[in-house]
């Protein structure tokens, strides 16, 4: 598409041939055209039906209806801008195609005949829902407010929470034809310039036509568009998660059209944080965040463990003799959990397909008939059953939706190559598992720091839910300007 600048003629009826021209009036039936004319001179109107404010651009037809034709002179653009026009955001443009381009995403172009500059109101609203509170982040105590779809909002909702004068909100645009909104957010005071600079770099070097979903499409241009599972990006939809991770010298990414903020870097371990930690005594934190692990690692290892055991009872310890299967059942155990995989895999995306008030219907079904059914025909043994489901509820509590999904990859590759080699395929499942994620970077930041590499104060107050210090002790892994400030 032609991004080329076209300066505005100095003919109006060719100004308002070419707008019409490249916006499609005449194709579309909610790209507006109003033709009026004040003070003598004819104008017209270009907006999106939808996103004007009708209020507003009566009010302002109202003034310019009062106008007189010796108001506008000796200067009548500067008199519309600073005298006639009563409203705040108001600017000028010199390119047809980018006032085209202004109107397809939400303010009005005033065109005025003998004004060779197009008048931008940036009086729009978008459809926008109430800020409700995340459905993946809730908390039992805490603000309620989320963030929404739209970009100038979660702005806001930001803000709201970090009122420091150097919080700056860089304005981008991406998609040569989808004209997406982009902000990047971040303290000046603390960030480190480089990060910031690279990252606006790498916004400003994507070519595509458009962000169809929006912050996962960008996601795939900044962390790398291979099939690593593991997310290189921590997603949230709480203004306050969003706004502690400003404070640590993160840079946060916001979409329009999306609830999710980016936030860059993300390590392994942001990804097991949750807001309900920070939201109790330091002493229920520290045990919600222990409980937390022990069931993030009960989801990846339990299976092959278990899976091990069955196939090898000699490597338990006397007196747990039990955690083997008493009967096998028809089909081999490595089949039964491979089934039981995608069978929760499916009930998921049953689930999130399946309306509210059927959902209860759906897990009785599936938990009842199908469970209980299975385990009485002999597909499955009761202990298959009871391990998967402590998978499944290890999965469902690791707080980051895209780490669960790739933690259950690894689970499932150690189950093979357990199968496959037993006690060395474990050993080697797991030793590759590790390499793989130190190998990994998320915007030049070791993804397992502060494990690899070690530093002892940031992995303590990781692995342990600490009480706030007095003084805000920055991660140094991002170099902040000031670390203990």
């Amino acid at each position: 598409m032609e991004n080329s600048k076209q300066p505005f003629y100095s003919s109006y009826k060719k100004n308002l041939d070419y707008m019409n021209d490249r916006l499609g009036v005449d194709e579309s039936f909610d790209v507006v055209q109003v033709d009026l004319e004040y003070a003598g001179r004819k104008m017209a109107l270009f907006f999106i039906d939808g996103f004007a404010k009708d209020d507003i651009l009566h009010l302002l037809m109202k003034f310019l209806a009062k106008l007189d034709p010796k108001d506008l002179k000796p200067d009548p653009l500067t008199k519309l801008l600073k005298t006639y026009i009563p409203y705040i955001e108001l600017e000028q443009s010199d390119d047809l195609n980018e006032a085209a381009d202004q109107v397809l995403a939400g303010p009005t172009v005033l065109v005025v005949e003998g004004i060779d500059k197009g008048i931008v109101i940036d009086a729009r609203s978008y459809p926008v829902r109430s800020p409700d509170e995340p459905d993946l982040e809730r908390v039992v105590r805490g603000a309620r407010d989320g963030f929404v779809e739209t970009l100038v909002f979660n702005a806001a909702l930001t803000r709201r929470r970090v009122r420091d004068r150097s919080l700056r909100m860089e304005y981008l645009q991406i998609g040569r034809r989808s004209k997406t909104d982009i902000c990047m957010c971040y303290i000046g005071d603390i960030v480190d310039k480089d990060r910031v600079s690279n990252l606006r770099k790498a916004l400003k070097n994507i070519d595509t036509d458009g962000l169809p979903m929006a912050e996962k499409t960008l996601e795939e241009f900044l962390g790398g568009r291979h099939w690593n599972p593991f997310p290189t990006v921590r997603y949230t939809e709480r203004p306050d998660t969003a706004a502690s991770h400003l404070f640590e010298g993160h840079v946060l990414i916001i979409v329009d059209g999306t609830p999710s903020v980016m936030i860059t870097p993300a390590t392994y371990w942001h990804h097991l944080q949750h807001a309900e930690e920070y939201r109790q005594k330091p002493v229920v934190g520290a045990y919600l965040r222990m409980i937390r692990y022990i069931a993030v690692w009960a989801s990846i290892f339990i299976l092959p463990l278990y899976y091990l055991f069955s196939v090898n009872p000699n490597l338990l310890p006397a007196g747990m003799e039990f955690i083997g299967p008493s009967d096998t059942g028809v089909i081999p155990i490595l089949i039964q959990f491979l089934i039981a995989e995608v069978g929760i895999d499916m009930l998921r995306m049953a689930a999130i397909h399946t309306p509210s008030a059927l959902a209860t219907a759906l897990g009785l079904v599936a938990a009842i008939l199908i469970g209980e059914v299975a385990i009485e025909v002999g597909w499955f043994t009761p202990e298959v059953v009871l391990y998967l489901a402590v998978a499944a509820i290890g999965t469902y509590a690791t707080p980051s939706y895209e780490l669960s999904l790739a933690n259950r990859m690894v689970r499932i590759f150690l189950l093979l190559i357990t199968a496959a080699f037993g006690v060395n395929g474990y050993v080697l499942g797991l030793t590759l598992w590790i390499l793989y994620i130190t190998r990994m970077n998320s915007f030049n930041v070791a993804y397992f720091w502060p494990f690899i590499p070690f530093a002892y104060r940031p992995f303590r107050n990781i692995l342990i839910r600490t009480p706030i210090p007095l003084k805000n002790r920055r991660p140094t892994i991002l170099k902040p300007q000031d670390p203990d400030r």
